[in-house]
């Protein structure tokens, strides 16, 4: 761009959707904690509230940040590659390492509370996603963050990597609403019937998961708000691929 030019702009509508995804996310962590401090009781470690860490890190981490690492590609348009994928692969780490708190903390609790482990179906989608998203960080910093795979081994493996990263997202979604129905029918399950207020705010949390869900889902599968290669980026990209695989930029 010429200087003085103004800077690229966004494309017509993307801003306003990432914006309604933020006030779902922040709004997301507002109802957790408001259901878990005004009818749970709140956090704590080292007490019988340890489990309670558990939603909030698992609805912060594997939805709200994983949501986020997903749309960076589409806020950070203009920005270097390199620079948004050091981003992305934050974000995504940081993910996990309190999505990581979050099962420790319902181990712990169920220890010492003689309650058996990993025998509900929430469980067991919960715990197949955290193993999936662990082996997808590792494969994505493997392939894209880090030099040493080819050019072509990273265009075949390219779609692999977009298409778990939305599919992790949606079991993320999915794991958390069987978590929030399974803890109600463990602690209301008398009175979850009779629209008890703390039925309709935990209801309430799982359709803002869904809506927070859509949301991004919308916004990461409009082709016309992918991020476009800059043009040093197509440079780049033709240089790797000649030492790589020994082609000509011309061939």
């Amino acid at each position: 761009a010429m200087d003085g030019a103004p800077p690229p702009s966004s494309p017509t509508g993307l801003s306003a959707y990432v914006a309604v995804s933020q006030l779902l996310g922040l709004t997301l962590l507002a109802t957790t904690g408001a259901w878990l401090g005004q009818y749970r009781g709140g956090v704590a470690w080292h007490s019988s509230l340890q489990f309670n860490a558990h939603p909030l890190c698992m609805v912060l981490g594997m939805v709200f940040l994983q949501g986020d690492a997903l749309l960076v590609y589409r806020v950070f348009r203009h920005e270097a590659k390199r620079s948004t994928k050091a981003l992305h692969a934050l974000l995504h780490g940081l993910a996990l390492l309190i999505a990581l708190v979050g099962i420790i903390a319902v181990f712990e609790s169920h220890r010492a509370k003689g309650i058996p482990d990993m025998y509900s179906l929430h469980s067991w989608c919960g715990m197949a996603t955290f193993v999936l998203y662990l082996l997808q960080w590792f494969l994505g910093c493997g392939f894209f963050l880090f030099p040493g795979a080819s050019f072509s081994l990273r265009g075949c493996y390219k779609p692999q990597h977009v298409f778990f990263g939305i599919t992790l997202f949606i079991l993320s979604i999915t794991s958390c609403l069987l978590g929030i129905t399974e803890m109600l029918l463990f602690k209301i399950s008398d009175s979850y019937s009779h629209f008890v207020p703390e039925g309709i705010l935990a209801n309430t949390l799982g359709l803002l998961l869904v809506a927070f869900g859509l949301v991004v889902g919308y916004v990461l599968t409009r082709e016309e708000w992918k991020r476009p290669p800059l043009a040093e980026e197509l440079a780049l990209s033709m240089d790797f691929k000649t030492l790589t695989e020994g082609e000509s930029p011309g061939g």
